[in-house]
């Protein structure tokens, strides 16, 4: 009876690579993810707010078609009617173009753009990019320790790298379709309805800004997810962790901002009683609330600021400085997107919160490192 070679076969084909591994890994977790119904309309509902915006583009453009770009005063005392869409694009660009006496098209245009982009990043789509990883994130990798994938993925030529990495990914591609796909598709709708095309060559670093913003905004997020999923193998307790984190640390800010807050007002009205020749304890004499002491014109905020200081902050407008920015992800992650966007360029400002997405970045990959292969070592 023959022998035959039944042994290990020589392989003769060439090998694929690291780079395919990570590849087979993102393409295999981002078709799961795909697979739930919740996560598409997610998806679906995050470009909506690009529909806004977009209709903010478009009225502005008309506004500069129809010559209006100039402030609300000077558009009624030259006859202007003030209705239809070019006018709500004068509203638009008096509410962020700046000066309004000294109104350039080119300055002008430039300005609301990239504050209209730096809206629509750091409003609505980092809200929505933070539920969209909490859903797909916590799963990830604790699904692989409840599971012992393990066993599977590091018998074979999978390094810990490549694994981190093709999970890494995942989410990755997630981000950027929120955040950096519509943001692009804003600028591209904005240049086919300007004047002229030439306005791409003018606003061509816009594009560029989106990019680097949107990756700013996604590797702090997608490694703390990941960070969160690989320390648990239930991914209830990492979903939980993600959003506790998101939702303590925004609270945090807002209970410094207001302590602050209250302080400047009690120091303004002592400074006043103090003015007045009035001693600080009578200004709180009496029944009923103390008076309120008026601030200076030229230090009142405008209407649009005081109705929606949100928006004044997520559009840049409020030049305030946030020192307790650093202490809440969200609020770091707006002030360096601010600050990549070059509206506010002040080191002090942007400073601490890149420090924070630093240690968390740092401290993420710490945390994965270990993590990920403990079940082997183990």
């Amino acid at each position: 009876m023959p022998l035959h070679d039944v042994g290990y076969r020589a392989w003769n084909s060439q090998r694929c690579g690291p780079t395919a591994t990570v590849w087979v890994i993102a393409v295999t977790g981002f078709r799961l993810a795909w697979e739930s119904r919740w996560l598409r309309r997610m998806v679906f509902f995050a470009w909506s707010p690009a529909l806004i915006f977009a209709a903010s583009f478009f009225a502005f453009e008309q506004a500069v078609d129809e010559g209006r770009l100039m402030s609300l005063g000077e558009a009624a005392e030259r006859g202007k009617n003030l209705d239809g869409v070019g006018m709500l694009g004068t509203v638009l660009a008096d509410a962020l173009g700046g000066d309004p006496d000294s109104v350039d098209i080119e300055s002008t245009r430039r300005l609301v753009w990239t504050r209209l982009l730096l809206a629509f990043m750091r409003a609505p789509q980092a809200l929505l990019l933070a539920a969209v990883v909490g859903l797909v994130a916590p799963t990830l990798i604790s699904r692989d320790l409840r599971a012992k994938a393990w066993l599977v993925y590091f018998t074979r030529p999978v390094g810990r790298r490549e694994y981190i990495l093709g999970k890494a990914v995942i989410l990755l591609l997630l981000v950027l379709a929120i955040t950096m796909l519509p943001a692009l598709a804003l600028w591209l709708m904005g240049v086919l309805v300007s004047p002229s095309l030439a306005v791409a060559l003018e606003t061509w670093d816009l594009p560029l800004r989106v990019m680097v913003a949107s990756l700013a905004l996604a590797i702090p997020t997608v490694l703390l997810a990941l960070a969160y999923s690989s320390l648990t193998a239930e991914s209830r307790i990492a979903s939980f962790a993600w959003f506790a984190t998101w939702v303590a640390l925004w609270i945090a800010h807002g209970a410094l901002t207001t302590a602050d807050l209250v302080a400047s007002i009690r120091a303004e009205e002592q400074a006043a009683a103090v003015a007045t020749g009035a001693e600080v304890g009578e200004v709180w004499a009496g029944e009923g609330s103390p008076p309120q002491f008026q601030r200076r014109p030229e230090a009142r905020p405008s209407p649009f600021r005081r109705q929606f200081r949100w928006l004044a902050r997520a559009t840049g407008i409020d030049t305030s400085l946030d020192r307790w920015a650093w202490v809440s992800p969200y609020h770091s992650l707006g002030v360096m997107q601010a600050a990549i966007f070059g509206i506010d360029r002040r080191i002090r400002s942007w400073g601490p919160p890149a420090v924070t997405l630093l240690v968390i970045t740092a401290g993420s990959l710490v945390v994965l490192a270990w993590r990920v292969t403990a079940p082997a070592r183990g």
